[in-house]
């Protein structure tokens, strides 16, 4: 299994799970939400809309084309503290924690 295989196989699992969770949108937001400069669209996103209209299609849309993957990622941090109410956490920081380790590893 490639690289590229198993960080397709973690955001699908890190899909299921915001699925699971009942975090998953249906309609994408309005457009200038996805605009921001922030890191994480810290001003205009919540954390899992981060995860299911930023990151997931960005990191799929690399691996699409078999362009290099970010070699330094740090995104479990953020969600524990942003998502520290969520009982579930660990569904999503499990999965980001494997693509942190196996992208920082490069």
């Amino acid at each position: 299994m490639t690289e590229f295989d198993v960080v397709r196989r973690h955001l699908q699992q890190l899909q299921n799970n915001l699925q699971r969770l009942a975090l998953w949108q249906a309609l994408p937001p309005e457009a200038v939400r996805l605009e921001s400069s922030q890191p994480f669209h810290l001003d205009t996103l919540q954390p899992h809309e981060w995860l299911q209209w930023i990151f997931i299609p960005r990191m799929t849309a690399l691996l699409d084309c078999g362009a290099n993957l970010p070699d330094k990622i740090a995104i479990t941090p953020y969600l524990e503290e942003a998502m520290a109410e969520c009982d579930q956490l660990e569904l999503l920081l499990q999965p980001l924690a494997e693509i942190e380790t196996l992208l920082n590893e490069q």
